[in-house]
Parts: C-alpha cells; structure tokens; sequence
C-alpha cells in the first residue's frame, strides 16, 4: 500500500512545464538560435519573437521550451518550414539545410531580453 502511494505521490509532482516528449530531453535542444533580421526587429514591437528551432518540434513543445527558458507566457505559435537553396559550386551542385523557424508571440508585458529591442 505505501509503495501505491510513493508512485502516486511522484507522478502528482510533475511540473506543468515540462517536455513531454521522446525527442528532446532538453527544452534547450528545440531552440537552436534567434533570428536576426530587420523583420525579425520590426516583429518585436508586436511582442513578437522569431527563433531558429529543431524542424522536428511542433508548436505545443515549442511554446512549453520558450516558457521554460525564458520564464514568460507565450499566447501565440506560428511556424515557418524554409527549404534549403540550390547552391551551385565548380564542383558541382548542393543544397543548403532545410530549417524551421518559429514566431512566439508573448503575452502583454512580457518580454525576452536577447535581442536588446525596444524598452516598454
């Protein structure tokens, strides 16, 4: 009976954060890095944030690593899978990589301090 109890007690102690998911171990490993990039900077003014992440998450895992990471509430995903470009070389043709990015949308007054934007 106490061994009921002690399991019971241990799955009831799950954070609500958490990633539950096989892929990732780390809710750092989804986000590979933010974007930089004139659109990226006019975004931030809608409280809206772009990063580079791993083309196998989805957007409920995405949200759950931006709000763990970051501490703050995320309202919105949005994501974006880009095909790489033909690269022609002398030696021949290549493919740069496939990526995905994400756009998170943050609730009001939250904001992320990477990229230095605006100050509310």
């Amino acid at each position: 009976m106490a061994e009921q109890t002690a399991q019971t007690e241990a799955a009831d102690q799950v954070p609500a954060a958490e990633i539950t998911s096989k892929t990732f171990s780390d809710p750092r490993d989804l986000l590979i890095k933010p974007v930089v990039s004139e659109k990226s900077y006019a975004l931030l003014d809608d409280n809206k944030y772009t990063f580079v992440v791993d083309p196998r998450a989805n957007k409920t895992q995405i949200k759950q690593a931006v709000e763990t990471v970051f501490q703050v509430k995320v309202t919105g995903v949005n994501t974006i899978n880009r095909q790489g470009k033909r690269k022609r070389t002398r030696t021949g043709f290549g493919k740069r990589a496939n990526t995905k990015r994400a756009i998170v949308t943050l609730a009001e007054g939250d904001r992320i301090d990477i990229f230095g934007g605006p100050v509310s």
